[in-house]
């Protein structure tokens, strides 16, 4: 071998050997599960688009109700990307139908890649553009392509009877397969089977803004302007209150520890209280550069400890660590948008597989005809 040809191969081997730690930083980073709490991912300005179905559905994935753009999208934590949309992404459009959602406050990933989603809508004088706001009142079953498969209430109608919503806020499917729909404007949780009749309902709430089913068959409900969270039977009864300083209380998830996750929206707090009703771990999202009313409206524990926070008028997603460190964000504090790495009012975020405190759709799907 010439001098000329083992100097280059000396300099090759020195070059991959300086590669190395970066190579090995960065398959590290990965495989932490969150791309980190700064920088632009990958957008999507809006409509129905799946980016990438094999990152489709993918568990670690995180399915967020982006409120004000009128869509709910799922991201890659690893690299911020989109990889599915559901909606058009305009904060001034009032077309609900096929293909849109006004206002969406809740979504949740069922089973066969199936999507739940309640369309809001978004009040008067609250997005510019929009100074009328613009009703929706639907819960919608959309599949992978943004198709509608099931849906409960009409577009734009108000009301209270069979098959009409005022204002549904919230939306879970249940493990015998009906939907358990947070009804706010008529003040009530209903249950509803595949035929859209009402088998359940618990009335005489102020605003309420979520209800989830425990695992000993009563339902957690955030009552949310009677400042309070109410565990009660199905025979109507309250068996569990917690209305200690409370401000909006806009939703509540019991822990496998039998502690209860409450989201003080009007304190711009999540707490965590034990069955004696002792707070046991807080934290306020107001206490950063940002808004300093920021309201968030959802907060959900994961498996492995983390906290998932939906800081509404802050327009971000927050994950915190056990020590309530900051290790991942999505959106870009207090400003809005619809770009890279934007959101605008986000109301609710999940992780995709991990049902931590929530209930678990059944594994079975949808029972019913196409609506």
């Amino acid at each position: 071998m010439s001098t000329l040809n083992r100097t280059t191969l000396w300099i090759v081997v020195v070059f991959l050997l300086l590669l190395l730690p970066f190579a090995f930083f960065a398959s590290s980073v990965r495989a932490m599960g969150y791309g980190g709490g700064g920088g632009n991912g990958g957008g999507n300005a809006g409509g129905n688009k799946n980016n990438s179905s094999s990152s489709f559905n993918q568990p670690g994935n995180i399915l967020i109700s982006d409120q004000f753009n009128n869509r709910v999208i799922e991201i890659d934590p690893n690299s911020k990307s989109i990889v599915w949309s559901f909606g058009t992404g305009n904060s001034t459009n009032c077309n609900p139908g096929p293909g849109s959602i006004i206002g969406s406050n809740d979504a949740e990933r069922l089973a066969n890649g199936l999507t739940v989603m309640a369309g809001t809508g978004i009040p008067s004088n609250t997005v510019p553009g929009l100074p009328n706001g613009c009703a929706d009142n639907r819960v919608i079953v959309v599949d992978q392509n943004g198709g509608i498969v099931w849906q409960y209430g009409q577009a734009g109608q108000t009301g209270n009877g069979t098959n009409l919503l005022n204002v549904p806020v919230f939306v879970i499917q249940l493990p015998n397969q009906d939907f358990m729909i947070v009804d706010q404007g008529n003040g009530r949780v209903i249950e509803v089977i595949g035929q859209k009749n009402i088998v359940w309902s618990y009335g005489g709430l102020n605003n309420p803004n979520s209800a989830e089913l425990l695992p000993n068959g009563n339902i957690l409900i955030a009552d949310e302007n009677n400042n309070r969270t109410i565990e009660v039977n199905r025979a109507g009864q309250i068996v569990w209150q917690y209305d200690q300083g409370l401000k909006f209380a806009a939703f509540a998830s019991r822990l496998p520890n039998g502690n209860t996750l409450i989201t003080d929206s009007g304190h711009a707090r999540i707490i965590e209280v034990n069955p004696s009703n002792q707070i046991v771990w807080q934290y306020s999202t107001n206490a950063t550069n940002g808004n300093s009313n920021p309201l968030p409206t959802n907060a959900v524990r994961s498996s492995n400890g983390d906290t998932v926070i939906s800081d509404q008028f802050n327009n971000r997603l927050l994950i915190l660590d056990q020590n309530k460190n900051v290790i991942f964000q999505y959106g870009q504090t207090n400003t809005p948008g619809v770009g890279p790495n934007q959101l605008y009012g986000p109301y609710t975020a999940y992780v995709i597989g991990d049902y931590t405190g929530q209930t678990m759709p059944p594994s079975n799907g949808l029972p019913m005809p196409e609506f």
